[in-house]
């Protein structure tokens, strides 16, 4: 039966976009440990918390709502989109991420939306999660989203209101389990998220949003602080000309508004390589120094965006990840040149993986995990880095440590991947 189309003239304004993505914050807030304890029940043999993770990641992608002034839906969304995609923790955080690259990309260039426009935009956004999960054997969290998109098809065909187009989306999401078996994981984190959304559009969500888990209470309450999840998205690199200052002192005068900082003095002039969320602020507090050249901007979270603006130590090097100091100590003893820490609840951001690759190390990086808790995430950062990284996935830490003892600092990023994968095809 043929959708009947309505007259709605309703416009979506980029409050209306702050107000969901803080809503769908607040949701995970209040729901991340039943996720947690969800996975437990389901997975008992699982290593992670995907609750944490997806939190973590949508802390990610609130905080850059807190300070910008830009007041379009478009911006907005690529902002949060650029945090979440390098925030992005755990799988799970990743096809989240995701969602959110979509709306991006469908809300380009609008100050406001209409309900169709931000319903596309929507569809887009699950059809960016879809292309991230491997479609066979089919994962819940992939049904779960086809679900979901075709619920919301129905609503933007008949030019529904967003909040009604939300409600057919989250309605297609619950439909009943088989034999009354629990709800998969990946189902319920998109239906939170969905109820997240729609809360926050009407106003309904419960906390405070930025302020309930960086306060007392959320410290009482031992909830993540999202202040720890700031993403530096903007990769900024331009030359000082005649500048007298010291390199190391244009350093320390930077650090407060970067998180990764390289200054260098070539030919009389510095060379400055940074990773800011305000490249703006930074402009401003340098450009009494001399006169501003070559300058580049690039955002990270675009695939391939990756700028090599010094010399590095070595061709290539290893990178692991270890989950404690031990591990981290027989993984270096093994043969890796650098360590990603991080346990089930500090698991390694995106960013955090790529700002490795951006240090003077090495011109390129082989990447290695300690099991499939970071499938995802490495292949996120394989995309945001092309062919200066190469990753290999791995399902256990024995099969790590083998892989990382036949690494040869010889061979090229490629020749050692694929080195590796024979050794543990051999195994």
């Amino acid at each position: 039966m043929e959708t009947k189309r309505t007259e709605n003239r309703e416009v979506i304004t980029g409050s209306d976009f702050k107000r969901m993505v803080t809503g769908a914050y607040s949701e995970f807030l209040l729901e991340y440990e039943t996720i947690n304890q969800l996975d437990a029940k389901l997975r008992p043999q699982h290593v992670g918390r995907p609750g944490t993770d997806i939190l973590r990641t949508m802390g990610a992608a609130v905080m850059p709502l807190a300070e910008t002034k830009d007041d379009s839906i478009g911006g907005l969304a690529r902002r949060v989109a650029s945090a979440a995609i390098l925030g992005a923790r755990g799988n799970a955080g990743v096809v989240l991420s995701q969602i959110f690259r979509g709306l991006a990309k469908g809300l380009l260039g609008k100050f406001n939306a209409t309900s169709s426009e931000f319903g596309k935009a929507f569809q887009y956004g699950i059809l960016y999660a879809q292309r991230v999960l491997p479609e066979e054997p089919e994962r819940p969290i992939v049904k779960a989203a086809r679900a979901v998109a075709k619920g919301a098809y129905q609503a933007v065909r008949a030019n529904l209101a967003i909040s009604e187009i939300l409600a057919a989306a989250i309605a297609a999401g619950e439909s009943p389990q088989e034999n009354g078996a629990l709800r998969d994981v990946g189902e319920e984190i998109m239906l939170v998220f969905l109820n997240g959304c729609q809360k926050g559009l009407n106003g309904n969500f419960v906390s405070p949003v930025l302020n309930f888990s960086v306060g007392t209470e959320g410290q009482r309450l031992g909830l993540p602080d999202p202040r720890q999840d700031v993403v530096h998205p903007y990769c900024l690199t331009f030359r000082v000309a005649t500048a007298q200052a010291e390199a190391d002192e244009v350093e320390r005068h930077l650090q407060e508004s970067a998180s990764f900082v390289v200054v260098e003095r070539q030919r009389g002039s510095l060379v400055i390589h940074l990773h800011t969320d305000h490249p703006g602020e930074v402009l401003e507090q340098i450009i009494g120094f001399g006169t501003l050249t070559e300058m580049r901007l690039n955002n990270m979270a675009e695939p391939h965006a990756m700028i090599l603006a010094h010399s590095s130590l070595m061709p290539v090097a290893l990178l692991a990840v270890a989950r404690d100091e031990k591990h981290a100590e027989r993984l270096q003893k093994c043969g890796a040149n650098l360590i990603a820490l991080g346990g089930d609840d500090d698991i390694p951001s995106v960013g955090a993986l790529v700002n490795a690759a951006h240090s003077d190390f090495a011109e390129s990086y082989v990447m290695v995990s300690d099991g499939p808790r970071l499938n995802l995430v490495l292949q996120q950062v394989k995309r945001i880095l092309g062919d200066r990284v190469e990753i290999l996935v791995v399902q256990s830490s024995a099969e790590q440590e083998a892989a990382v003892r036949s690494f040869d600092r010889n061979l090229s990023a490629q020749a050692n991947a694929e080195r590796m994968r024979l050794r543990l095809t051999d195994k």
